[in-house]
């Protein structure tokens, strides 16, 4: 066997909002209570620990690593400044927490530089376009919307639908991506109720479009987490008065916890693209550790920065120079399966990204959370 010192090394750039100078002083002293952590630092943060365990996994597999951590939150370098810091010669990997801005930044670097760029967490392109070294992992909303649509041809074409929504932008492109879908299915379109709520709809305001004897599934057709959350809960109460209904909810759901009294009796499901039981053994030794050292049982921003890391760096390994053409390569999965796919511009038909395509199914059932598709 090879020696870890005769391995090729390969550099890698993880890019997180770590906010290290809102947390510390210039003395490297924490600014904040003993007992105080705010809340604002917890992704970056737990996205960076995720990371480091999976090079401490990799480091195991003698499998070479300089990786190179930058603080995106920084009050004293810009992303500019750090993508053209001595840290980032000889990058052959970036791997991003970002925000729109942060990444279109990371993402044309990558595209000067030929370096492939993994946005771990941003659910949408920030307008970036004609970019084959960008890959999203969290899909857009117009990819969100088409899997959900084609759940409901799987398992509710024959069932009435009703869209519940609110006034909004975000709310019309839902409404538009679904019409969108509609026309250019190639089975039988769904046939779709739309309806306009105001913020405070109550169950007389539903109680038209249910029935007794006739199970409606209901859509909510918009982002909002408390527009959602009231919706279940309305809902949930009609339930109860024998107004038979199931409620497919928006991936901001996926932050939801439903095991609460007022949201049980009624089926509950949403769409995401991370989905992690954490019943096999690396999930179990992640949250052992955590349990151990921290007293804490991890968030699910850790396992994602655990996979993301652990795949692209190993796929990076296996694929060196070459890593470019293998971004979708499915060979390295851990907790989740992603189908990366390209993204064509549909004006000029050339690439503009990569996506994750792959969305997962949840159900809320009875206090019990599931995988159903």
């Amino acid at each position: 066997m090879a020696q870890p010192d005769q391995e090729p090394r390969f550099k890698i750039a993880i890019f997180a909002p770590l906010y290290l100078d809102s947390a510390f002083n210039e003395d490297v002293k924490y600014r904040y209570p003993g007992n105080t952590f705010p809340k604002f630092i917890n992704p970056g943060l737990e996205f960076y620990e995720g990371a480091q365990l999976a090079l401490d996994s990799l480091k195991k597999e003698y499998q070479p690593l300089d990786v190179f951590i930058f603080d995106t939150r920084s009050a004293t370098e810009t992303i500019a400044e750090q993508l053209s810091s001595p840290g980032m010669e000889d990058v052959s990997l970036i791997i991003a927490h970002g925000n729109a801005t942060e990444t279109k930044l990371l993402a044309e670097a990558g595209l000067s530089k030929h370096i492939p760029v993994i946005n771990a967490n941003l659910p949408n392109d920030g307008g970036i376009s004609g970019n084959p070294f960008f890959v999203m992992l969290n899909p857009t909303l117009r990819t969100q919307c088409e899997g959900i649509y084609r759940y409901l041809q799987k398992y509710y074409a024959l069932s009435p639908i009703v869209v519940f929504r609110k006034k909004g932008s975000l709310e019309d492109r839902i409404k538009n991506y679904f019409d969108d879908f509609s026309r250019a299915t190639m089975s039988v379109a769904l046939k779709i109720k739309y309806v306009e709520l105001t913020d405070s709809f109550n169950v007389n305001h539903l109680k038209p479009y249910l029935d007794t004897i006739t199970s409606t599934l209901c859509v909510a057709g918009s982002l909002d987490e408390n527009f959602g959350k009231r919706l279940v809960q309305q809902l949930a109460a009609l339930k109860k008065k024998n107004y038979n209904s199931s409620v497919v909810g928006m991936p901001t759901w996926d932050g939801i916890n439903f095991n609460k009294p007022e949201f049980k009796g009624i089926d509950i499901i949403y769409s995401t693209p991370f989905y992690n039981p954490k019943t096999d053994k690396v999930s179990l030794g992640i949250t052992n550790y955590f349990n151990k050292k921290m007293f804490a049982r991890p968030s699910d921003m850790v396992f994602r920065g655990y996979e993301v890391t652990f795949r692209f760096a190993r796929l990076l390994r296996q694929y060196q120079a070459d890593i470019a053409s293998n971004l979708a390569n499915k060979n390295v999965k851990l907790f989740t399966d992603f189908d990366i796919q390209p993204v064509l511009n549909k004006q000029s038909m050339t690439l503009d990204y990569f996506e994750n395509k792959k969305l997962y199914f949840l159900k809320w059932q009875d206090g019990m959370l599931k995988g159903i598709y």
